[in-house]
């Protein structure tokens, strides 16, 4: 998975809402690009930050290999590009932050490539860069500061990824790529050891979700499909604690981050008088994990 960084300005409306990026192949006076020369880097599974309006607030996963592409209509006169060009096609998430680069230059700013960099040192856009490749250092610190390591996005190129390899036999990949939406062999593993929504006490499963604790893009094969590793959870608990406001200790007591709004806390009854339910021996180290790397603690 590599990590790229696209400045869009008139043509963000257009592409988020089409699912692709489109640059043409050359400058104006028929010489290279490097920015649009990239668009033919990008592989499947790659990830993309939108930069619009001096924010990241939308991220992007590539779905193909660029195309040679005619210049799209909706764009009208709004380049003066040429007719022919790359165009990728991208699936584009909102990111759980929308973040302005600028307020964390003194984090970024060590990170941005001494040649074609996406911004300049004020944490404005470089005019004229398109598409710049970033390190894999500076795109997972952009994923930390817009809240999206554990994101949608993520999962969406983990799965792209897994439908790439050649060392699992099919039905083993077929079984991944339901656990990521807590279906098949992961779902049928959750209910025989959870019988309820640890939060809700609602154990119709045909109504809870299967959650992984330890997240799904970064647990390894025998990870996602481990029962163990499964809570089945009411829709809306299943929201918290995937992003991580709340989690449970190993006795089953539950946990609310101080980042949540109490107003959330209360409407959804987390206040409420609560049963906490020990967890199994091989759970604890899942639950460990969401504890320590998901939940957001005060500090966070």
């Amino acid at each position: 998975m590599n990590f790229w960084w696209v400045n869009q300005n008139q043509t963000f409306s257009s592409e988020i809402g089409g699912g692709y990026l489109w640059s043409p192949k050359t400058k104006k006076d028929g010489g290279r690009n490097v920015f649009y020369d990239n668009m033919t880097a990008v592989r499947p599974g790659d990830i993309i930050f939108s930069f619009y309006g001096q924010h990241i607030g939308t991220l992007g996963v590539a779905q193909g290999p660029a195309v040679t592409s005619q210049k799209p209509e909706e764009f009208g006169a709004i380049t003066n590009w040429s007719k022919e060009g790359w165009r990728l096609p991208v699936r584009f998430f909102k990111a759980e932050t929308a973040i302005r680069p600028a307020d964390h230059m003194d984090v970024i700013g060590p990170l941005l490539p001494d040649k074609y960099a996406p911004l300049q040192a004020s944490g404005r856009g470089n005019q004229g860069v398109y598409l710049a490749a970033l390190s894999p250092e500076l795109g997972k610190l952009l994923l930390h500061l817009c809240d999206s390591e554990n994101s949608v996005a993520v999962d969406e190129t983990t799965e792209i990824t897994t439908e790439q390899r050649t060392d699992i036999p099919a039905t083993t990949k077929m079984q991944i790529v339901q656990a990521r939406r807590g279906q098949g062999a992961f779902r049928e593993g959750v209910i025989k050891i959870e019988k309820q929504c640890r939060v809700t006490g609602l154990s119709e499963s045909g109504f809870l979700v299967a959650s992984h604790m330890k997240p799904w893009s970064v647990s390894s094969d025998e990870e996602k499909l481990d029962g163990n590793n499964g809570l089945l959870l009411a829709p809306h608990i299943d929201r918290l604690f995937d992003r991580g406001y709340i989690s449970f200790e190993d006795d089953g007591s539950l946990l609310i981050s101080s980042a949540l709004p109490e107003e959330v806390a209360k409407a959804w009854g987390l206040r409420d008088k609560y049963t906490p339910r020990s967890f199994r021996k091989a759970q604890l180290p899942y639950v460990a994990y969401h504890r320590k790397d998901v939940f957001k603690r005060e500090q966070d």
